[in-house]
């Protein structure tokens, strides 16, 4: 039982940093089509970039879920977990280095993009073999997972004017209108 956990996880680990790393890309290459923007990245700002490992565990979460079923316990908090080590790693890291050297590094990015989906899916590996927790947890864990969803989607679009939602090469905030075909 465990061991076919660790192999989904390890999988899902893989699966979630390739597909957050082709997601990145995808706005553009979907000619910035405007009903994307709730998904893929609109630009470079921090908060955009907390899509990455999202949308892309909640399509491996989909595919994992009906595999290990049986065998998993407190599935969706592990996954909520997941996402919410992924995402505190890339914001820690980030604004660790830049306020300490001054200077954004793709690099950097990269590596705390891949180290948070690392730690996430570990610590969801430990989630997923505990005992059944209390259905408290359970429903928090749903709120919250589909609470981020529609917050990613109202902040692509109505963006508070806060330096995590700024896109770093244009100052400006959401999906840069001029850029978007209807």
């Amino acid at each position: 039982m465990k061991k076919t956990i660790l192999k989904w996880e390890v999988l899902g680990t893989i699966f979630v940093v390739a597909i957050g790393g082709l997601f990145h890309f995808m706005f553009e290459l979907f000619n910035y089509w405007r009903p994307l923007g709730a998904i893929f990245p609109v630009n470079e700002s921090v908060w955009e970039h907390l899509k990455l490992p999202y949308w892309p565990l909640i399509i491996f979460s989909l595919i994992e879920y009906y595999f290990i079923r049986k065998e998993a316990n407190n599935f969706i908090l592990g996954k909520t977990i997941t996402f919410i080590i992924s995402i505190s790693t890339i914001l820690i890291i980030f604004y660790s280095y830049t306020t300490i050297f001054g200077v954004e590094l793709l690099i950097v990015d990269i590596l705390s993009f891949v180290f948070g989906v690392i730690i996430g899916q570990f610590v969801s590996y430990k989630i997923l073999t505990k005992e059944q927790l209390s259905t408290w947890y359970i429903n928090a864990s749903w709120i919250i997972f589909i609470a981020f969803g529609i917050i990613f989607a109202i902040f692509t679009y109505f963006p508070p004017a806060f330096p995590i939602f700024q896109d770093s090469e244009t100052g400006l905030y959401g999906i840069i209108e001029h850029f978007i075909k209807f």
